[in-house]
């Protein structure tokens, strides 16, 4: 039988101290409102437009352009039409409501490759520029890729025939990237690029990111599909990328986007062979699926576990106030997972609240709430503070909507 413990009180787990970074000057980060990298306030000409959940992949483009070039910038968050409605200061800015969007010197601009090519028109290219003839070669297979990736995730297939096609059709534009990446010296898109330190991305590297990452996530999930073991130099351009502090703090993880694509794509098939299950389930227990997923390892497994303690602390009671579960009884649960988490013993939690533990650990969102690595052992602990009650689940993610995820009640 396992040793059990009793659950930490609030002011005992607050003594595992995390220190947080300089969220202004310091490493990439989701959280930081204005972005100085060492300079003058004065400087700052441009306020980035981006979605509060980080969820938006043309609005993770021109973060992390922004942040290769260390431009300061300010950040104002909006609300995505698909986890509530949009604020209104921002639709009389905005009047279409589309993200990103981005205002240069008073100047407002809106789809990312038209605000990808006016900031390389203001402060110089990252690698080949947009319009070189061969990043536009680049550029057009991203989109073929990404069409492929659309017809075969977002269309229901009738039979096994036409599902078959739908993934080779994949497979063959994939190959085509896979194939330029096998001529590259350094594992990366841009052929100019001889190396790329901690904080620089070329243009057209950045461009491939956002979707490449939601396809490893979402073909797993529904289709079973390793994309990183079927493409050697696809993984080695992950593996790469998975060094770089600036491409991480944008990250999401596979149970994140698995569960945020469907409203945003229209809906996401599954096609049920025995990989598919294994994987998605995998997945939303909280499991994750190590290296298909990350490459990327803390050297101080504890580090991530404290980073995730940290961003409940401060949150908690935020957290327990959407709960489904009343507070007098979820909150000993949730003491419970957390004490599984930091100590690695287990603690049982209060009857009747596998719920609970379940319906938070379905609703961490990665960037957003901490890092994939902090996700992924928040979530083990709290599936396996819930298995001890039960194996009752939380209510059901939404598949049209994320409402669930409203920011409204975090940002009272």
């Amino acid at each position: 039988m396992k040793e059990t413990i009793k659950a930490l009180t609030w002011e005992e787990l607050s003594t595992f101290v995390y220190k947080e970074p300089d969220i202004v000057n310091g490493p990439n980060n989701p959280y930081s409102l204005i972005r100085l990298f060492n300079k003058s306030p004065e400087e700052l000409r441009i306020t980035l437009f981006r979605d509060n959940h980080a969820w938006c992949p043309y609005c993770q483009k021109v973060w992390l352009w922004l942040e290769s070039k260390k431009i300061p910038y300010q950040v104002k968050k909006v609300t995505m039409h698909c986890y509530g409605n949009k604020e209104n200061w921002y639709l009389k800015k905005v009047p279409s409501g589309m993200l990103p969007a981005l205002e240069l010197d008073k100047r407002i601009i809106t789809e990312s490759d038209q605000i990808l090519l006016e900031l390389e028109s203001n402060f110089g290219s990252l690698g080949l520029p947009l319009e070189d003839p061969h990043i536009l070669s680049l550029r057009r297979l991203e989109r073929k890729i990404f069409r492929c990736w659309c017809i075969w995730l977002c269309n229901p297939s009738f039979n096994q025939i036409q599902e078959q096609k739908r993934k080779s059709q994949f497979q063959s534009a994939a190959q085509e990237l896979d194939n330029h990446l096998s001529k590259s010296k350094n594992n990366w898109i841009d052929p100019s690029i001889t190396n790329i330190k901690e904080d620089h991305l070329a243009s057209v590297d950045i461009i491939f990111i956002p979707y490449l990452e939601r396809m490893n996530a979402s073909l797993a999930y529904y289709k079973g599909f390793n994309l990183r073991e079927e493409f050697p130099n696809i993984n080695k351009w992950f593996n790469s990328l998975e060094t770089l502090e600036i491409y991480r703090a944008t990250q999401g993880d596979f149970h994140t986007h698995s569960h945020d694509l469907p409203p945003q794509m229209g809906g996401c098939w599954s096609n049920k062979n025995p990989n598919q299950k294994d994987y998605s389930q995998q997945i939303d227990i909280g499991k994750g699926l190590g290296l298909q997923e990350t490459s990327f390892t803390e050297e101080d497994q504890n580090s991530s576990r404290l980073i995730a303690l940290s961003r409940v602390l401060k949150h908690r009671q935020r957290i327990m106030n959407v709960n489904p579960l009343d507070e007098s009884l979820f909150e000993q649960s949730l003491r419970a997972a957390l004490t599984k988490m930091i100590t690695s013993k287990t603690c049982v939690p209060n009857k009747g609240t596998a719920s609970g533990l379940r319906y938070l650990k379905d609703r961490i969102s990665v960037p957003r709430d901490m890092p994939l690595l902090s996700a992924r052992e928040f979530r083990g602990a709290l599936e396996e503070t819930a298995q001890i009650d039960g194996e009752t689940q939380g209510p059901p993610i939404p598949l049209k909507n994320r409402l669930d995820q409203n920011p409204a009640p975090f940002k009272k």
